[in-house]
């Protein structure tokens, strides 16, 4: 199947990844522009409307349900199902290492309160969504997410930043992957739930292995310094972006990773990029696997 997708936020992150991943599928790929341009004008007659739309975080609590409204009514209107990326905050401080389907969304803090919040009203509209959960973007290009903005934005000086316990699983998704499993799904529609929570698994990858793979990636020996917290604390005081920062922090020693065995049931023929090979395209450097890597310890920074 292939039909027509909407992709909101086509700019970002996922939504630029995801007009990719259709347009690759021979999907009519229309993106929105909210400036110009009647939501439920541009849905109608679509299969697919994309919700890749994500605003900062200090937005998220004012404009996420007004947003959420939005998309389910032009998806009402339209028949079209939704396909949201969804992240691992629904599930709060006490979650089990392994996040699945099955795990009660149980976050107590105010950005995981707003997701679960938008999660359930897809869910109780009635109109087929699909939530493709993943964990934090490594992307082909510099965009301002935790791996090219923080962890890894000093490598080329021979610095790795970690953010949190460098032993804490972690999970990673791919962009141009993800991206993939959406697609493959979306022409699956019918074969699937209304609703349908699915987690990807992308790479489990601690702190320590993801500088191991950051130094192969540009054959160096990298520096491990700690993530400034109690400067973004501090900051928080009159920093409204840097309370929210602080509110997820428990995130980087969490740990945690996305069990994808549904998604793999649904997706058998899903081929995902190796990490080092992913990682090295987001570092622009080129691929050297077979290349020796002097080690040296690793001096971590008093926080």
């Amino acid at each position: 199947m292939s039909g027509t997708v909407l992709i909101l936020g086509a700019s970002g992150r996922f939504g630029r990844h995801a007009a990719e991943a259709f347009w690759n599928r021979s999907w009519q790929v229309k993106t929105f522009d909210r400036e110009t341009e009647d939501l439920g004008t541009a849905a109608a007659g679509v299969d697919v409307i994309v919700n890749a739309w994500n605003p900062p975080y200090t937005a998220w609590e004012c404009e996420v349900p007004r947003l959420t409204e939005r998309v389910i009514a032009a998806a009402k209107s339209s028949g079209a199902a939704v396909i949201l990326p969804g992240n691992v905050y629904v599930f709060g401080h006490d979650a089990p290492p392994l996040l699945s389907e099955t795990t009660p969304h149980a976050a107590s803090n105010s950005l995981g309160r707003v997701r679960i919040e938008m999660e359930a009203a897809y869910r109780a509209s009635g109109v087929r969504t699909i939530v493709l959960r993943a964990g934090d973007y490594i992307d082909t290009e510099a965009s301002g997410n935790w791996f090219d903005a923080v962890i890894a934005a000093k490598c080329s000086r021979g610095t790795f930043v970690a953010p949190g316990d460098m032993d804490a699983d972690h999970a990673w998704a791919w962009l141009p992957d993800l991206a993939h499993a959406a697609v493959l799904l979306a022409e699956r529609l019918r074969t699937l739930d209304t609703f349908e929570d699915l987690s990807f698994p992308g790479f489990n990858l601690s702190m320590s292995a993801l500088h191991r793979i950051c130094e192969q990636a540009t054959g160096r020996d990298l520096e491990v310094r700690r993530f400034p917290w109690f400067a973004i604390r501090v900051a928080g005081l009159f920093w409204p972006m840097g309370r929210s920062l602080v509110e997820m922090r428990y995130l980087w020693s969490k740990p945690h990773r996305l069990d994808g065995t549904r998604l793999q049931t649904l997706l058998p023929e899903l081929r995902t990029t190796d990490p080092l090979t992913a990682i090295t395209a987001a570092l622009n450097t080129p691929v050297e696997p077979d290349k020796s890597v002097a080690r040296a310890e690793a001096h971590i920074a008093a926080e």
